[in-house]
């Protein structure tokens, strides 16, 4: 039967069975999917809020109020407020953090332009802790008070648009 085949279709069915082989392992080591809406956690608080994994975004955002910047060291800080809601308690959280300020990123809008600074913040999401930068806004009328841009989805995994709450945020700092 070998004798009859084409030695092009022997180095096809040779090169089949090499990418098999090869791609294996690393179908094992296949990222994370992700829904379009998670529930994940803040830390330091642990605070159980709904993320928007948004492909849309490039910069993460996260809810936060009452945002006050000062020097510290010579270096750009904030203060600010994360209030939210647990939604596994129902209890409000109220913690006033302090950060040192990243970057200041310019976001354009309907009602104009305005400077956000971004900080280091902790977040859960699946079994796993990242530390990645979030913008700071008040979004009190927005669904969603984290939303998850393509910098920190790099870092995470993919996105099924049609899926929401596909793992549960399990991390212990």
């Amino acid at each position: 039967m070998l004798r009859s085949t084409s030695p092009s279709l022997i180095k096809a069915l040779g090169l089949a069975a090499l990418i098999a082989v090869c791609s294996a392992p690393a179908l094992a080591d296949s990222p994370q999917v992700f829904g379009w809406v998670e529930e994940g956690l803040i830390f330091p608080e642990k605070v159980a809020v709904k993320f928007k994994l948004d492909t849309g975004a490039l910069t993460s955002s996260m809810h936060a109020e009452n945002i006050d910047r000062f020097e510290k060291d010579g270096d750009d800080w904030v203060r600010f407020t994360l209030e939210m809601e647990d939604i596994d308690t129902d209890r409000n959280i109220e913690k006033r953090l302090e950060r040192e300020v990243v970057r200041d990123i310019k976001v354009r809008g309907a009602g104009g332009a305005e400077e956000r600074p971004v900080v280091l913040m902790k977040v859960c999401l699946g079994n796993k802790i990242y530390e990645e930068q979030f913008s700071l806004n008040d979004r009190d009328k927005m669904n969603y008070p984290v939303l998850v841009g393509r910098r920190t989805l790099e870092n995470l995994g993919l996105v099924d648009s049609s899926k929401t709450f596909t793992v549960e945020p399990d991390c212990s700092e």
